[in-house]
Order: structure tokens, then sequence, then C-alpha cells
């Protein structure tokens, strides 16, 4: 949980909730959201431009559409 910590640019960093090797090797950072602020889809698209890693944004959907689990790739 939170072991890995991105510098994007002087004294701004992103923090993926999980950090996550794949079988392959691929390496994924995964993070869980209840909803989003503007900063944190910035810096998480700004990590993805960066750094060669896949990340992963999953949000929980709400019940009256459906439940379960809305999944982002931003690569």
């Amino acid at each position: 949980f939170e072991g890995l910590k991105l510098r994007l640019a002087d004294s701004t960093f992103y923090t993926p909730d999980f950090a996550v090797m794949r079988a392959d090797g691929l390496i994924e950072c995964h993070e869980v959201k209840g909803f989003w602020e503007d900063d944190a889809r910035v810096k998480i698209k700004v990590a993805a431009d960066q750094y060669p890693f896949r990340f992963l944004a999953v949000t929980a959907k709400a019940k009256k559409d459906g439940g379960g689990w809305e999944v982002e790739t931003f690569e």
C-alpha cells in the first residue's frame, strides 16, 4: 500500500495506492477512488506520460447504475 512515490515535477509527486508486478513482468500502478479530484486525474495522466507503467484507476459504480466497478486505464 503506497509503496511507490513517483516524482512528476519539482515538489510534485504521485503516489499510487498499489504497485503490482504481473506474472509477465509488467508493472501496474493501481488507484482506488471514491470520486475524482481534479488534481488527482491530472497527476495520474502526467505519471502515465512520464513512466513506463500501466496505470489503472478503479471507481465504484452507483447501485442505481448496477453497482460493480469502473476501471479506467492510463498508458
